[in-house]
């Protein structure tokens, strides 16, 4: 059996085309089990939820008063019946194929967990949400993640979105860090892979992930990425719980807040932050030109979600820097 679980809150413009694509899954459904854990949704999600519980009994949703995903996915893995747990998210649709490839895949390679490709888009397309669809799925908005920018072949990588256990993996590694309110599915990987495990991303499937389609979004959502990757190291004492491109916009913000606040005391520094800026906005325009042209996208929305990505993604783990000496938790 392969129990599926989603961890859900406040989604009623995303859980519908979640469930559906779940629901159009090749697998037969007499081996499949969805398990919706919602974290106390204060709009229509469970309304919504509900039409379809009632519809396919298949379906359930538990209540996760902790709120954040790793409380869910602990809840959901005790509540599950399968021998093989999946983890989805409601802001993502899932090929027909999603569930069948994965579940192959986890025994063909023998491995610990197995993911697909994520494709990025959004609900509503304009210039602008466009813009931020295509700079979430390059790699100069997202690095070297592949699961984002794309695979030809099944391949072994330290992380996968949305994968596909043995349920005997939680025995094995642990279950999830309910400190992590971020990050919690890097870190169980990272765990994974320094254990000894194996994860697998493949080519025969994929899902679609629906991005934020307001630069206010992209920076809250970025913002608190960027923090949490500092928390993520700092609540689990190991540096490897993440990858180096993680920290590319820390460093990035660093560049040029460092010197500013130098010239303060010594003005010849506000050159070296100039510089830094200077070079950062020669090279994305560059890039974003190109994808304008390339991709028939606007110049001006390319750019400015660049900015934004790697602005509030680097402020965020500055803050969480900054704010370190004040955790007590």
């Amino acid at each position: 059996m392969l129990s599926v679980i989603v961890p859900i809150y406040n989604e009623e413009k995303y859980i519908a085309k979640c469930i559906d694509s779940m629901l159009k899954q090749d697998y037969p459904k007499n081996d499949l089990e969805i398990i919706l854990v919602d974290g106390m949704s204060e709009d229509r999600t469970r309304e919504i939820a509900a039409e379809y519980i009632a519809t396919y009994p298949f379906i359930r949703m538990i209540e996760n008063t902790h709120r954040i995903a790793p409380w869910a996915m602990n809840l959901g893995i005790k509540e599950a019946k399968g021998d093989v747990i999946m983890r989805l998210d409601a802001h993502a649709t899932y090929e027909k194929n999603y569930f069948s490839a994965l579940v192959k895949a986890l025994k063909l390679y023998d491995a610990d967990n197995v993911g697909a490709v994520c494709r990025t888009d959004v609900l509503n397309k304009t210039p602008k949400t466009l813009a931020i669809r295509e700079i979430l799925s390059n790699k100069f908005g997202v690095g070297n993640s592949t699961f984002r920018t794309g695979i030809t072949k099944a391949q072994e990588v330290e992380t996968v979105p949305f994968g596909c256990w043995k349920r005997s993996v939680f025995d094995k590694y642990g279950m999830y860090d309910v400190r992590l309110v971020r990050n919690q599915d890097i870190e169980l990987n990272k765990r994974i892979i320094r254990g000894g495990g194996k994860i697998v991303i493949i080519p025969d499937t994929f899902c679609t992930y629906l991005a934020r389609e307001t630069y206010k979004k992209l920076a809250k959502n970025n913002y608190g990425n960027g923090k949490w990757n500092i928390l993520t190291v700092y609540y689990t004492k190991e540096l490897r719980s993440l990858s180096i491109r993680h920290f590319v916009p820390l460093l990035f913000v660093l560049s040029f807040t460092i010197p500013t606040i130098v010239g303060l005391m010594w003005c010849p520094a506000f050159c070296i932050s100039a510089l830094a800026l200077s070079v950062y906005l020669l090279v994305m325009g560059g890039v974003s030109a190109k994808l304008a042209i390339s991709k028939k996208l606007n110049f001006f929305y390319l750019l400015t979600s660049f900015i934004v990505l790697h602005v509030s993604y680097g402020c965020g783990s500055l803050m969480g820097l900054l704010k370190l000496p004040f955790n007590n938790k």
